[in-house]
């Protein structure tokens, strides 16, 4: 076999290669946890601590507080906190989500997205991001330090009704109220809308006491981890944070060893699903520190604030924007504080994007992910068709070399480097590729590996159906139907593409339908239709060349 042959056999078994080790070498697993501490100057840590026992106050309980930057201050009329009243939950309904917030710590204990069900079955519930259970895994908790100590789980008061439904376009204010033993009040307030995901969030303490209190308080996402929330090696869940506008994911393994620690440059910290996260941007000055943590089954993600002193009669107010909910371009980018770039496909982000963009135009129209799919295809079909017309023309050329390359190769056959020099001129003479074989589907495997990872992550393909038994065109073909057919249409289309006399590189041409469609069984099914109508559209493009050159 001469050099040309010898390297199309070669990219033949690396085209192979690639696609069945390509995902644990372009997808590893998570990278390690960070060991150092970027731009911090304090190592403290703002712990939780016993809850106190409240004293009495003499301030005034109706009040002006300070509120979120985008609502008018309100006034706020609450008897002064008393520890011996029983906690109770504000249960918050809304068109997109049900959120339940408990007055024991003022924190979030479920979070139910109602446009999202845990599978594809119509019957199905809904996504249920927090669940109701012990108080220790509820959300946004804050405490705070010193002067300023409470625990997370203080009993706060509020007075808000039991239930509380807002319009598609309305706005609720939920407020919370203690007075801590020290003599701080404590305003905790949630913005909460009713056609987005997001909760504006505010911590006010006054210091009503007679004399000047320095502390620091936390702010925490809490998030109950298991196994499952992670379903494979190639999907990403746990702790992720922007710093520097570069997006760190933390590897809840390698949290058991040590926590992840960042200073005052980053720009949002969040925990992550496959298809959902819970996000918060801290506001100005109040992250010193971020510790990203892991306890027994918890994950935190802890924003410090600095220590900071009141005197007497002195406020301040810190910030907090949170989103809960699903990776949705949309809901991103109305969250604003650019929450999109939590949308990104690794590796081929670059092409995936694009992809990404054009796939949700075609939906736009035809409202089907399957269609779209299809016309998707058509379109990089377009793109690449003068390549690869241009090789598969170069292929049925170079067959048609055949016997004058058995000629040179029957008189040339002990003199190698005499045959191969000839060859090369055969090749130029006729203006052939003798690579061209494994050209077009090279070409395409960037392509094919971005558009895996839009089917993949992205949740607009989630319990996306298409016809028939294909319901999910993120999960596989439950039948292996469309697999079978595209292990068929590359058979037809490696039977119709013109190859060399040489037996070995026919036999290995041949095994890559059945290498194909093997790898495929498990594969989103909206892929396995992306190469079935790529494999269909290539048959007859060859089809056409087929007839052009008789």
């Amino acid at each position: 076999m001469n050099t040309s042959e010898n390297k199309n056999l070669v990219l033949a078994l690396v085209l192979m290669l690639a696609v069945w080790f390509a995902f644990t070498v372009l997808f590893p697993p998570a990278k390690k946890v960070l060991d150092v501490t970027e731009g911090t100057t304090s190592t403290k840590t703002v712990e939780s601590v016993a809850a106190e026992t409240t004293a009495p106050s003499t301030v005034n309980p109706s009040f002006e507080v300070l509120t979120p930057a985008s609502t008018p201050p309100v006034a706020f009329d609450l008897p002064v906190t008393s520890n011996d009243l029983p906690s109770r939950e504000i249960v918050i309904e809304t068109e997109k989500y049900q959120a339940v917030f408990t007055t024991s710590g003022a924190r979030l204990i479920s979070y139910k997205l109602k446009e999202y069900r845990e599978t594809a079955e119509i019957d199905a519930p809904p996504v249920q991001m927090y669940a109701p259970g012990a108080l220790q895994y509820a959300t946004l908790r804050t405490s705070g330090v010193e002067g300023y100590s409470f625990a997370g789980d203080a009993l706060f008061e509020t007075s808000a009704e039991a239930t509380v439904d807002i319009s598609d376009e309305g706005h609720y204010l939920l407020q919370f109220r203690r007075i801590t033993s020290s003599g701080v009040e404590l305003i905790k307030s949630y913005d909460l809308s009713g056609n987005q995901y997001t909760i504006a969030t505010s911590l006010v303490l006054r210091n009503a006491s007679q004399s000047a209190l320095r502390g620091a308080v936390s702010f925490a996402l809490v998030q109950r981890w298991n196994d499952e929330l992670k379903p494979d090696s190639y999907t990403f869940a746990g702790p992720a944070s922007m710093v520097n506008d570069k997006i760190d994911e933390v590897d809840v393994d390698d949290l058991e060893e040590k926590a992840v620690i960042y200073g005052s440059n980053l720009e949002w910290t969040s925990f992550q699903t496959k298809y959902f996260l819970s996000l918060v941007v801290p506001g100005a000055e109040t992250a010193e520190r971020i510790e990203v943590v892991r306890k027994g089954d918890i994950i935190e993600n802890i924003i410090e604030t600095p220590y900071f002193t009141l005197p007497p009669g002195a406020s301040r107010q810190l910030d907090y924007f949170v989103f809960i909910g699903p990776k949705d371009m949309s809901q991103l980018k109305a969250a604003g504080h650019q929450l999109e770039k939590v949308l990104h496909f690794g590796f081929f982000d670059i092409l995936a994007k694009p992809l990404f963009f054009v796939l949700t135009f075609f939906y736009g129209f035809i409202h089907n992910y399957g269609f779209s799919i299809i016309l998707l295809t058509v379109l990089i079909k377009l793109i690449f068709w003068p390549l690869t017309h241009k090789s598969y023309s170069s292929m049925k050329s170079m067959q048609k070399l055949q016997p004058e390359m058995k000629s040179l190769r029957e008189k040339y056959s002990k003199d190698k480097e005499r045959l191969n020099k000839e060859l090369m001129g055969l090749y130029k003479v006729h203006k052939v590729n003798p690579l061209g074989g494994c050209l077009p589907m090279l070409v395409q495997i960037p392509v094919f590996f971005a558009l895996y990872k839009v089917l993949l992550d992205s949740i607009a393909l989630r319990h996306a159906p298409f016809a028939l038994w294909l319901t999910d065109l993120s999960a596989k073909d439950p039948y292996y139907i469309t697999p079978l057919l595209m292990g068929a249409s590359m058979f037809v289309q490696q039977k119709m593409t013109p190859t060399t006399a040489d037996p070995m590189q026919a036999k290995i041409f041949m095994m890559m339908p059945i290498v194909f469609t093997f790898l495929f069984l498990n594969f989103p099914s909206g892929l396995v239709i992306y190469w079935l109508v790529n494999n269909l559209l290539t048959i007859a493009q060859q089809y056409y060349i087929h007839r052009q050159a008789t």
